[in-house]
This record gives C-alpha cells, structure tokens and sequence, in this order.
C-alpha cells in the first residue's frame, strides 16, 4: 500500500457522474473533478453515465477495476436504487469503500414563473382538490428529487404525478416550457433560472433557510413541519481500492476544499463544502438507507 501511494495517480481519472450534463449532479461533478485535478496532480475527468436514477453509473463503477483510477461521484440515491430497483446488481455499503463527502445542499420546490402558485399552501391546496392533475419532473426513478417529491407528497396527503427524466437538466427545461408544473430540484440547476425570472421557488427543503435564498420559507415553515431532506454529494471508489489510494484521494479533495476558489464554486451553486473523513460519510450511507428504505417500502414505490 505504501507504493501505492507513492506512484498514485500515474495516469488520468474517471470521475462516474450518474446523471446528463446540466443537472446539480453534473453541475458539482465538474467543480469537483476539476478540484481534485489541481490538489492531486492528474487530470480527472467526469463520464457522465445517465439513466435509471443514477443505478447504470454507480453498476459501472461497482464492476470496476479497485484501483482509484474509476471513482464514483454520488449523491442520496445511491442508498436506496438497490431496494427501488428489484433488478439493481450492488449493494450499497458492500461494494463500495467511501471516499469523502464534498458537498451538502437543500433542495428547492420550484414551479414556472407563470404558474398561478405563489406558496407550498396554494400547491397543496391545489392538488387535494384534483388528484392527478399536476405533474412533477426528477431526474430518474430514485433520484434525490423523485424521493423528496414522494415523501412531500406523503406529507401533504397530495396525488402529483412523476416524470422521471435522464437528469435534473432536462426536467428543469419541460419546467419552464409548462410540459411539467414542479420539481424539487438541487439549487445548482435551479438557482440560475430562479435569479433570472423563469422559475418561482416556493420553498426549500432544509431545516433551515437558505442563505441564497434568505426570503424563501422551508417547508416545514409552510405548515408541514415533519418535513426536512438534505442531499449530499461525495466520492465512493470500488470495493477493495487500497486504502493508501484512498487517503491520497481524501487528502487531496478535503486541500481543495479547503482553498477558496474551489469553495467560491461551490457556494456559487448553493451548496456548502464538507470534506472529512472516509468513516464519515461510510456513517451519513449507513443512516440513508435505512431511512429512504422505509420510505420505498410503505408507499410501495418501485422502478424497473
């Protein structure tokens, strides 16, 4: 392992990302990649592998070589496409060995600019009383904003319909065309086109507000107070990657974290900088699974 380290990395990087260019997971790749790449002193280069809520990338990575020259860029998906999924071939935990956690960040309820809805409550209302009638985009069956959608409208007691897309990029675009009337959606992609009058964000995910968007309530604040998702962002590499290769990894990310114009690009995109340990994202993945589980299995979702 010590050799390990020391010619690691002798060649380029694969840095998977689940999702089509233009959505948050895209979006935060790249800053990462391109971080990465200047802490470690090799190219990285992200391979976008969409579809299937982020299960065709992260099945590419499970079978690649353990060697750190494939790493996965993740998000809350990962912890659950292995139970939505009833023909998913990994196993969350057991086949990958975490890497660090980059980023963290709340989702946004967003709907057209010209839509009639001007808070959570005329959404709510609206819905209750024509079940079916509005649909929501995500960026797949599994996808952090199919499961906060979901569980939004569990809480809520509300019938909105899911489109699921290739990545949160293309659901974004049907939002401001009208083809779909809302998502929950990363800030990455959704931030821009709020600041430019295309979309209406009626309130954020957190527990707490926003600091890009200090004006705009959480959801819990908007009456349904049992309501509250984070999404996180971070590095898996295949199981049995060196354990050197992946601290060379950890210690480069959490340097380039830890310069400014890195951590200027991800506030930039609404998301805040974490970086830490392997064991602490290996904890934040053993605390998702057992909570989107439950999710999945009492509303009998299910994507194949």
């Amino acid at each position: 392992m010590p050799a390990a380290s020391q010619t690691y990395p002798a060649r380029p990087i694969r840095l998977i990302v689940g999702f089509a260019p233009g959505g948050a997971a895209d979006i935060l790749g790249r800053i990462t990649a391109q971080g990465l790449s200047e802490a470690i002193g090799q190219q990285v280069v992200v391979d976008n592998r969409p579809g299937a809520g982020a299960l065709i990338a992260t099945e590419i990575a499970a079978r690649a070589t353990p060697d750190g020259y494939t790493l996965l860029f993740t998000s809350p998906p990962h912890a659950i496409n292995a139970v939505l999924y009833s023909n998913a071939k990994y196993d969350p935990i057991k086949d990958f060995d975490p890497v660090v956690q980059v980023v963290a960040t709340a989702l946004i309820l967003t709907v057209n600019a010209g839509s009639p809805f001007k808070s959570v409550g005329e959404l709510v209302r609206y819905a209750k009383s024509n079940p079916g009638k509005l649909s929501y985009g995500s960026g797949g069956s599994g996808a952090s904003g199919h499961l906060a959608m979901e569980l939004f409208k569990s809480v809520t007691g509300t019938d909105i319909v899911h489109v699921p897309y290739k990545g949160t990029g293309p659901a974004i675009t049907d939002l401001i065309g009208g083809q779909i009337q809302t998502t929950i959606a990363s800030a990455a992609p959704t931030l821009p086109q709020i600041k430019a009058g295309k979309l209406r964000a009626l309130a954020v995910t957190s527990g707490k507000r926003s600091l890009a968007l200090p004006d705009v309530p959480t959801i819990a604040e908007s009456g349904f107070p049992d309501y509250e998702v984070t999404q996180w962002f971070g590095i898996l590499a295949p199981a049995g990657t060196p354990k050197a290769v992946i601290e060379r990894i950890n210690m480069a990310m959490n340097g380039a974290l830890g310069k400014k114009e890195v951590r200027d690009r991800f506030l930039a995109s609404s998301t805040e900088p974490v970086g830490g340990s392997p064991e602490a994202l290996r904890t934040i993945i053993a605390q998702e699974v057992p909570k989107w589980t439950k999710l999945v299995r009492s509303l009998g979702l299910k994507a194949n």
